[in-house]
Formats: C-alpha cells, sequence, structure tokens
C-alpha cells in the first residue's frame, strides 16, 4: 500500500463548539486568564505543524462573531446530534484530505498530540480513522466511567472501547490491577480522512454505541477499523464550573 506524504495532503482542523451545554453552558466563551476557553483551544491548534487551516465549527451567532476576531469560523446546522456531524458539514465544503476533531473544551491540548496524529494516518494508510490512548497510570480511572477503556491489538487497531475495565482479570495477583496488566484510556482526538467522515455522519445508532453511549462502537459495528496511536500527554478538559476553577489553580 502506498504510503502518503504531509507535504502534500491537506490536512484540516475541525472544533466543534456549541453554546448550549447541559452541564455548562455558553462554556466556549468563558473567560481563562483573560482569553476565552475556545480561543486558546484554536490557539493551541495552530500551533500544530501539519495541518493546513484551523476552523471553528458552530451553531451559535456569538460563538461565530467571536471566533471571527481571531480566526476562521463557519455557521452549521443546529440539529446537529454529534461534534461528527458537525465536523462532516464542514468538511463536506472543504477540499481537504485529513480531518481532524479536536474538542472544543480542552484548552490545554498539546499540539504534538495533533502532529502525532496526523503523522500515524499517513505513515499507516489502512486506517481511514485514528485515534489515541493512554496509559491508565491511576487505580480509580479504571472503574470510572467517565474514564473511557481501549483495548487494541498487535496492528495498533482498536478491538472495543468501554466504560468498564477492560479486559477483566480472572485472576488478580494483586489488590491493584494496574500492577497485574497495562490498561489504556481513550483520548477524544479524532482523525478521519474526508471520505470516511462523510459516511460516518450518515451511519444510524447501534446496538453497543447506545449500550456504552460512545459513538465510535457504530463506526466499528459498520465494520469500519480505527486505528490507536499511543501518547504519554492529556490535557484536562473543561466539562464544568469545578473543572474551570481546578484549571485556574493549576496555571497559578
Amino acid at each position: 500500500m502506498k504510503k502518503l506524504n504531509h507535504e502534500t495532503m491537506k490536512t484540516t482542523i475541525i472544533i466543534p463548539a456549541r453554546y448550549a451545554s447541559t452541564r455548562f453552558p455558553g462554556k466556549p466563551l468563558i473567560d481563562i486568564r483573560g482569553k476565552s476557553m475556545i480561543q486558546r483551544v484554536y490557539e493551541q491548534a495552530c500551533k500544530a505543524t501539519l495541518p493546513t487551516q484551523v476552523i471553528v465549527a458552530t451553531d451559535d451567532q456569538r460563538i461565530y462573531d467571536h471566533v471571527q476576531q481571531f480566526g476562521r469560523a463557519v455557521m452549521t446546522d443546529s440539529a446537529h446530534r454529534t461534534g461528527t456531524e458537525r465536523c462532516a458539514e464542514v468538511a463536506e465544503k472543504l477540499h481537504t484530505d485529513l480531518i481532524v476533531n479536536v474538542q472544543g473544551d480542552e484548552p490545554f491540548i498539546n499540539p504534538e498530540q495533533i502532529d502525532g496524529l496526523i503523522q500515524f494516518l499517513i505513515d499507516d494508510p489502512q486506517f481511514k480513522i485514528g485515534t489515541l490512548a493512554k496509559q491508565i497510570e491511576l487505580p480509580h480511572e479504571l472503574n470510572n466511567p467517565n474514564t473511557v477503556k481501549v483495548v487494541f491489538n498487535a496492528l495498533h487497531e482498536a478491538i472495543y472501547f468501554s466504560r468498564h475495565a477492560i479486559p477483566f482479570l480472572r485472576d488478580t495477583r494483586t489488590e491493584n490491577p494496574l500492577n497485574d496488566h497495562t490498561y489504556y484510556k481513550h483520548i477524544g482526538m479524532y482523525g478521519y480522512h474526508r471520505d470516511t467522515l462523510l459516511r460516518i455522519a450518515q451511519l444510524a445508532p447501534t446496538p453497543l454505541e447506545e449500550a456504552e453511549s460512545l459513538e465510535q462502537l457504530r463506526w466499528m459495528e459498520n465494520g469500519i477499523r480505527i486505528g490507536i496511536t499511543r501518547t504519554t500527554h492529556q490535557a484536562m478538559s473543561i466539562d464544568t464550573k469545578e473543572d474551570l476553577d481546578m484549571a485556574l489553580r493549576l496555571m497559578g
């Protein structure tokens, strides 16, 4: 299989951002030490060296107007159920090869992760979707349903994603399962080939997706392979006001 070349490929970062968050309404526009959260995400994304452009995809005029002051924004349909669908609407009108979906609530995202994911998709063109995994180091994360776990094979292909600790250890030797097995958590950044993104945005929900409330299982149930590249970085996401308070304390 012919390898791709980042010098001849166009890659677009799309940051989906909506105002109507259930847990934290208006969070893209919250102030974090003099800059909005969405501006911080945008600026971090712009530090990646491989993408050609960065676009914020939103359904809210306030976010659109704000982003236009420092970057590029595109208005999208308010009926979209997921960030994937929002990204796909923008991608449909773009001349680009790869799309990276960067979450709009990660103002401290590491640009190296973005470049690493893009390079992974370039180096291994068998995968039309790629995402990240990080080794779990804290025991409490293993049983936290908000920490999504992933298992993958020797070819770096995802086998399954779950909110449960997988695999189950039948014979444990210590009280801490992390001493007996290497577990990985999913870091929710996705890279897609453009045609694959347009395809998955049209897929109907599936039983495993609905059971776990994990959209990537829909793609796997439809036979789409997801490549996994490992990372040592994890950026703090801001889902609640408590997360914001913690982020401000960490910033000093």
